[in-house]
Formats: structure tokens, C-alpha cells, sequence
């Protein structure tokens, strides 16, 4: 996958403070919500974002190799504030002069990629699961139409092989796309997301 051609930074400066806003709505019994992410509460979905932000962090910084970097948090006694202070985290590394331009250790993808295509697989990742979130809560995300053009452009670049799809991998196999659909939907759907499931709660 390669980036949007956009300022990738900036764009997943935005769907990550998006994504902060929502997890930020949850609370009380939000946090055993069933989400779009099979067999995931809110609860240990917030506990992956806040771990990939302390990853990706790592790896802007020349120490993605280090696999204690990517572990979940033990204790998510308030996943709200972990969460928020992992995103200032990732969010000022991949603010750092050159950090675009270095190379990314991803140890979950078994390699290490250039920082601007690394950082689009990390911005995609929080468009979706910002959705994620609202989803579970019956809300609605709240982006740009550039950021989910944008979006939309590197999940059309994500492999769709049914081999690398499933249980054990980042995404569920790719759904149907229907007729008409706008850049989040099409995005959603094709990394295997059924957004049908997840109406928006008045």
C-alpha cells in the first residue's frame, strides 16, 4: 500500500482526534457494547487502538522492533484517558521533523515500511475504528469528505486475498460493495465491515 499523495500526517491527525472524540462518548455500560470487531467489547477495542498508538509511536521513533511497544495495557481502568494520552503520543511522534521519511519496524506486518506508507496503514486503521467506536454506540463520525476520499483510496490498495482475511489478520474478508455507496461505506466494506448492522441511533 502507498498513501493518498495527500499530507498522510495530517489527514491521520484528523481521523485520530475523531476517534478520540468518540471513545470519549463511552462510558458507564458502554464498555461492554459488543463492536463491529468480532468477539471485541469497546473495552478491549480502546485497549488495541491505545496499544497500535503506543506502537506506532515506537516505530516513528526507530523502536518498533520492540515488541513490549505494542502490548495492550493490563489495567483499562479509564480507557477514555489511556486512550487520549496514547493519541498525543502517536500524534507528536508522527509530528516530528522527518518522521514521515524514516523507515517503520511493524512487527505485526513482519517488516518495516517507509514512514509515509506506514503512517497510511496507521490512518485507515482509525478511520475505521473511530467508526468502530460510534458504531458500538449507536453515533455517527464525524470527517471531512477529503479524509474519507482519502480513506477510501488506501483500502482499495489493502490486499483482498481471502487467505490474508479472516480471524488471526488486521481485516475481515471484503464485503460487497452496493451500487451508490459513498467513500465511507465502500471503505468500510471492503475491509470487511457490514455497516447495515450498525444503524445510527436517533
Amino acid at each position: 500500500m502507498t498513501d493518498t499523495g495527500a499530507d498522510i500526517v495530517e489527514l491521520d491527525r484528523i481521523a485520530v482526534r475523531e476517534a478520540v472524540r468518540v471513545v470519549d462518548l463511552a462510558g458507564g455500560e458502554d464498555w461492554a457494547r459488543d463492536t463491529p470487531c468480532a468477539g471485541w467489547t469497546v473495552r478491549r477495542l480502546v485497549a488495541h487502538m491505545t496499544a497500535q498508538h503506543h506502537g506506532f509511536a515506537a516505530a516513528a521513533r526507530g523502536a518498533g522492533e520492540d515488541a513490549a511497544r505494542w502490548r495492550e495495557p493490563q489495567d483499562m481502568g479509564e480507557p477514555s484517558r489511556l486512550h487520549r494520552a496514547a493519541a498525543a503520543e502517536v500524534l507528536g511522534a508522527f509530528g516530528e521533523p522527518e518522521a514521515a521519511g524514516r523507515e517503520f519496524a511493524l512487527p505485526e506486518l513482519g517488516r518495516s515500511f517507509p514512514g509515509r506508507q506506514a503512517i497510511s496503514f496507521h490512518f485507515v486503521d482509525y478511520v475505521v475504528h473511530a467508526w468502530d467506536v460510534a458504531a458500538a454506540l449507536g453515533v455517527a463520525v464525524e470527517l471531512p469528505d477529503d479524509v474519507l476520499g482519502a480513506a477510501l483510496a488506501v483500502a482499495r490498495l489493502v490486499p483482498a486475498d481471502p487467505a490474508l482475511r479472516g480471524p488471526g489478520f488486521a481485516f475481515a474478508p471484503a464485503g460487497e460493495v452496493p451500487a451508490g455507496a459513498g467513500p465511507l461505506e465502500e471503505a468500510l466494506r471492503l475491509l470487511g465491515r457490514e455497516p447495515e448492522r450498525w444503524p445510527v441511533r436517533g
